[in-house]
């Protein structure tokens, strides 16, 4: 028994260190902020450009798009993508705007036109202080007498999809959320963690890694990062449940190089709702489902809030299959 225990506490300690490597190694992967070449947009002259205060006092700008011919079929919020611009809009929600939906656009703290919080270094990995600007966007959008009535909607990009969800899910007057290539901290990094493990363990140790290990050490890192920059990070899964009687559609890029479709369809599961869709577009990239299928994008974005924001409908509707086009759905190492 003795010899047991001193057996049972090698393994603990020899477990403990090789996490401890681990961890140091992801660390400095996970607080690099990858290479995003984002293109400007243009301002749109048109647009009213519009600005509001966060509960901690930054000041957060933005711009509301609308075509003016008809009257709005509803309001959408957009949360644009890291290092993005709320002038974005005019590209991503064309389809709305098209459609006569009213979109209301802003940048999150630290990025583009809108005020700093002073020592926040924003990264990829959406935290607290991303969920408060899109809260107090929605905030603005109650406080105007011309969007406050209307039917609400949130539309979400990349990192932008993360707040918009939480958001969201905090806010019950939201109906239904659109979001291109979403992910989750933990989920996003549970993949690249599997994806890099042959750069730090031998390939032939890597049957014996299970798969508790790896999420263990997504977590740590995750830990880690927000203890060293005081940064709490969101758990994008603790909301989802929250979102089970509003429509969202998640949309995917099955050629996506930092966001794999697996991330996607881990969202989708999660979300385990029959109001609930995913579409893989077939040969786009990160955040590029539109310059590839325009039309298409433009047709489901605005099929999906038209449909969502009618007070007529109902959850008579039965959970679709998985949506998939141009590709059949594989095995899925996030959901074992």
């Amino acid at each position: 028994m003795f010899w047991l225990s001193i057996l049972v506490a090698s393994v603990v300690a020899v477990d403990v260190i090789v996490q401890c490597i681990y961890v140091r190694l992801v660390l400095r992967i996970f607080e690099t902020k990858p290479p995003f070449s984002v293109p400007p947009v243009p301002r749109d002259p048109a647009a009213e450009e519009v600005s509001f205060q966060t509960r901690d006092g930054i000041t957060l700008r933005g711009s509301i798009h609308f075509n003016g011919q008809s009257v709005p079929r509803g309001v959408i919020l957009f949360c644009p993508e890291l290092e993005g611009s709320h002038w974005s809009a005019s590209i991503y929600a064309r389809g709305l705007l098209e459609a006569g939906f009213k979109v209301v656009a802003f940048d999150f703290r630290n990025q583009g036109e809108s005020g700093s919080l002073q020592g926040y270094s924003p990264l990829h990995w959406a935290t607290e202080f991303e969920v408060e600007d899109a809260l107090s966007a929605l905030r603005f959008i109650a406080s105007r007498p011309d969007l406050n009535h209307l039917p609400l909607g949130v539309m979400g990009v990349s990192r932008g999809s993360t707040p918009a969800l939480i958001a969201a899910a905090r806010s019950e007057r939201v109906k239904a959320v659109f979001c291109e290539g979403a992910y989750s901290t933990d989920a996003l990094l549970v993949h690249f963690i599997s994806r890099w493990a042959t750069l730090y363990v031998p390939r032939v140790f890597l049957p014996l890694l299970p798969m508790w290990h790896i999420r263990l050490t997504s977590v740590l890192v995750r830990w880690t990062s927000q203890l060293l920059r005081k940064r709490p990070y969101v758990v994008l899964e603790n909301w989802l449940q929250l979102l089970r009687n509003r429509s969202v559609l998640l949309v995917a890029g099955e050629r996506d190089n930092y966001v794999h479709p697996d991330v996607g369809r881990h969202l989708y599961r999660r979300l385990d709702s029959p109001r609930a869709k995913l579409w893989l577009v077939p040969a786009a990239k990160h955040n590029r489902a539109r310059h590839v299928a325009p039309i298409e994008y433009d047709r489901r974005i605005s099929d999906f809030f038209d449909t969502s924001l009618d007070p007529r409908e109902t959850l008579s509707n039965q959970r679709p299959h998985l949506k998939v086009t141009g590709a059949a759905i594989g095995g899925d190492l996030l959901l074992k």
